[in-house]
């Protein structure tokens, strides 16, 4: 019963039900809803049973393929480009994962209450990031099966790079503005504090 197509899955993906299939070596089995799920990024394998085994459901395993670089993980620190903002999140596509960059394209969400750490009822997502600026950001969490839910609520993590209207790479003039070089204007953000 193996598969023919070598099909891709990423981790939390939909693998099959407890009733068909059996989790095999980077897969695990959620019991509260009987799914089994990928929990790597690889490719997927359906292994037939031995015949002298009592269970004859088949085997699903994922193993993995090292040609596809970092993976974000619950506690690594990213590197992500701002996409979209929108009234209570931010999206953006992570670049990098440590200090390497992804191969793959990883989606990422800040929510409103994960951009900062105090005042969180107060916070504009408008004023904190823009489409295209940099963000140094946390993972959270896997998120829903689209998107990593990252943080910037600590000090060296947010905006480490934003273009002004411009053009120009403005500077950060304290935790919440950024300057632009060319026309001092200031624009509000969540900036990253710089760590040395």
């Amino acid at each position: 019963m193996e598969e023919k197509e070598a099909v891709v899955v990423t981790p939390g993906e939909v693998l099959g039900t407890t009733s068909d299939v059996k989790a095999g070596r980077g897969a695990y089995e959620a019991l509260h809803n009987s799914t089994v799920y990928a929990s790597l990024t690889g490719f997927r394998r359906i292994i037939s049973p031995p015949p002298n085994s009592t269970d004859q459901r088949p085997i699903v395993e994922v193993t993995g393929h090292k040609a596809h670089g970092p993976v974000p993980e619950p506690g690594s620190v990213i590197i992500a480009r701002v996409t979209k903002v929108l009234a209570k999140t931010a999206s953006a596509d992570i670049m990098c994962v440590g200090p390497k960059s992804v191969r793959e394209k990883f989606t990422g969400i800040i929510r409103q209450q994960d951009v900062r750490a105090t005042e969180i009822d107060k916070v504009d997502m408008y004023l904190s990031f823009r489409p295209g600026d940099i963000v140094r950001a946390l993972v959270l969490s896997l998120g829903d099966a689209r998107a990593y839910y990252l943080s910037t609520a600590k000090n060296e993590l947010g905006v480490v790079s934003a273009e002004s209207s411009a053009g120009a790479t403005m500077v950060p003039i304290s935790w919440t503005e950024m300057q632009c070089p060319l026309t001092g204007q200031i624009e509000q953000r969540k900036v990253a504090k710089a760590t040395s």
